[in-house]
């Protein structure tokens, strides 16, 4: 585990020092494929030979095992990559404006679908990789939220934070253009993304590896989840690798991804709140 934990702390000095995830968004499709597959696959791959080089841990000879080691980053990479558009109106601000209101479902029709295809190929005996309500039982994971709640107050007040939540005024257009209803659909599309986020970490990375890794598969996906987090503020990024192996070790004992669904989309509309709130009182 220390291996693994400062190896990921080593990927993130190098990108926040070096700004690596700031140059990305003017690469092309293709150059941003390769960029996103070299990070992810590094990020997932190298914490597996630490384990077989220093932990005595044996990799399976089955080939599905390579083929989904491979396939993995490949995913990610292009849900990462895919610049998405759409022409719904003449108007530059608002076609901006639905076109990240279509952007959030269409990856996750496209990530769901991969994984589906996956599942019937290789998992169909076991339900879709934690899309069960079985051993799920709600109270402990709004408890969790209940203890997030003084945090995220407190990172509301922080700049970075204010500069980044909520995410709709990273939209271009006069904000003021936004209504109630605009507010409240931008935000139901942002929450279908952590639906992508935890039926692929937590879900795929976590269940479809745990029957040759068992518990070990959780470092492995926390260190890919926290690459994920590179370009938001920098204590965001580094709670992600221990927030993620919470995460995991719920879904590893439950088998289900919903609590973690819950707690992990709960923090994300907690923040985006407190990006509301923290802007209108900043006067921002």
């Amino acid at each position: 585990m220390l291996l693994t934990t400062l190896f990921t702390a080593w990927l993130v000095y190098m990108n926040y020092h070096f700004r690596l995830d700031d140059r990305t968004s003017e690469f092309s499709f293709y150059l941003s494929f390769f960029y996103h597959y070299c990070l992810f696959a590094t990020a997932l791959i190298l914490p597996y030979l630490f384990y077989r080089a220093f932990s005595g841990i044996k990799f399976p000879e089955s080939g599905s095992f390579w083929l989904l080691l491979i396939i993995a980053p490949a995913i990610f990479a292009l849900k990462n990559s895919l610049k998405i558009r759409f022409r719904f109106t003449n108007d530059l601000q608002w076609n901006n404006y639905w076109n990240h209101i279509f952007y959030w479902p269409v990856l996750l029709v496209i990530t769901s679908s991969i994984l589906f295809l996956i599942w019937k190929i290789f998992y169909k005996k076991t339900n879709f990789f934690g899309l069960t309500l079985k051993n799920f039982h709600g109270k402990p994971y709004f408890i969790m939220l209940l203890i997030m709640v003084p945090l995220i107050s407190l990172a509301s007040t922080q700049h970075d934070f204010l500069e980044m939540y909520p995410k709709l005024k990273l939209i271009s257009g006069p904000e003021t253009g936004f209504t109630w209803w605009h507010k409240l659909l931008f935000e139901l599309s942002y929450g279908s993304d952590f639906f992508s986020i935890e039926l692929f970490f937590r879900g795929f990375l976590v269940l479809a590896f745990v029957k040759w890794f068992g518990k070990d598969a959780l470092l492995p996906m926390a260190c890919f989840y926290c690459t994920i987090h590179f370009g938001k503020p920098l204590g965001e990024c580094i709670s992600s690798y221990f927030g993620g192996m919470i995460l995991g070790i719920i879904v590893y004992n439950t088998r289900s991804i919903f609590g973690g669904l819950i707690v992990h989309l709960g923090i994300a509309w907690m923040m985006e709140l407190g990006g509301y709130l923290g802007n209108y009182f900043a006067g921002n």
